[in-house]
């Protein structure tokens, strides 16, 4: 019986399991394979052998192999990629925590609010992008209005205006990426606020405790598998950014100077889409595992700090 059961059992995952080999398993598998391959073709698919110039030509800063514009990798799309991360993750899961309680603790109106805050989150990203290129543009743009001011270049430079800075740019892109993240995050908290015992606020409120020390020495900790689940996915997410990219600067990732010379705010999968387009797929690919591989060991290191944080 238990024999019979077991095939049963494979009989109703071989639906799902022939999708993961087709779409998840398979196309991993090529990619690392088209990686270690030399002046790869996907046209024809035909390459001149193995070697390992792929990946020398994509990671080395100073490397010659593929020409200059194959050095975008260590020198614009790793660190802009890395300061992205490091910016929004954070900032992103402190904002929608703090909204989550706000929004947990209105009574009147409050499936009203929570419509409005989830909007963003089921709105095109890449129109939501343009607007937010409309809101920091430089001649008319809101930004500079509310700030008081005149022709501060954010992400294109204009006839009047000085040179786009990278640190604006920087911080263009990192608004509207929290802000676009928040919606899901939001969700995510108020519903872990919602599965929280209110015997614990009780207590608190009999030992006179203040809401900032309930905050921390309670909903934090009870919140914790919540909070864990939001820095991994938000870490691959960041890792993984491209919308705001295209949707704030365009096809180019943005031109601008920074102390010696043109940068743009391409990022890893920016640089792995534009190698695509120009058919430089063998390239595409080692930069694709090179992510792969940050991206498994930003998640391991996550997991390993979580079994002595996370409250279950």
């Amino acid at each position: 019986m238990e024999s019979k059961n077991n095939w049963k059992a494979w009989l109703y995952l071989a639906p799902v399991l022939i999708l993961l080999a087709v779409f998840t398993f398979y196309p991993i598998i090529s990619t690392i394979y088209v990686s270690f391959l030399k002046n790869y073709s996907y046209t024809t698919g035909t390459h001149k052998g193995f070697t390992f110039d792929n990946y020398v030509a994509v990671l080395t800063p100073y490397s010659s192999l593929g020409g200059a514009m194959f050095n975008r990798v260590m020198k614009t799309a790793l660190p802009n990629t890395l300061l992205i991360t490091i910016i929004t993750v954070p900032l992103s899961i402190i904002f929608s925590l703090l909204i989550a309680l706000g929004l947990n603790s209105i009574k009147i109106l409050k499936k009203f609010f929570q419509t409005v805050f989830f909007m963003p989150y089921v709105t095109n990203a890449i129109a939501i992008g343009m607007v937010f290129s409309v809101i920091f543009s430089t001649d008319y743009g809101v930004f500079n209005n509310i700030i008081g001011a005149q022709n501060l270049a954010w992400i294109f430079k204009t006839p009047q205006s000085e040179a786009v800075s990278y640190w604006r740019a920087l911080f263009a892109i990192c608004f509207y990426i929290i802000w676009h993240s928040l919606p899901y995050k939001i969700l995510i908290f108020l519903g872990g606020l919602q599965n929280i015992d209110a015997q614990y606020y009780d207590a608190a409120k009999i030992d006179g405790a203040p809401k900032w020390k309930t905050a921390l020495k309670i909903t934090v900790p009870l919140l914790s598998p919540q909070i864990l689940y939001m820095m991994i996915t938000s870490f691959i997410g960041a890792f993984k950014e491209y919308n705001s990219v295209i949707g704030l600067f365009g096809k180019s990732g943005g031109n601008f100077d920074i102390n010696t010379g043109p940068k743009s705010m391409e990022t890893m999968v920016f640089f792995i889409y534009d190698q695509v387009a120009k058919n430089n797929v063998q390239y595409a690919s080692a930069a694709s595992v090179f992510l792969l591989i940050i991206i498994l060991l930003f998640t391991l290191l996550q997991s390993k700090v979580a079994k002595k944080r996370v409250h279950y």
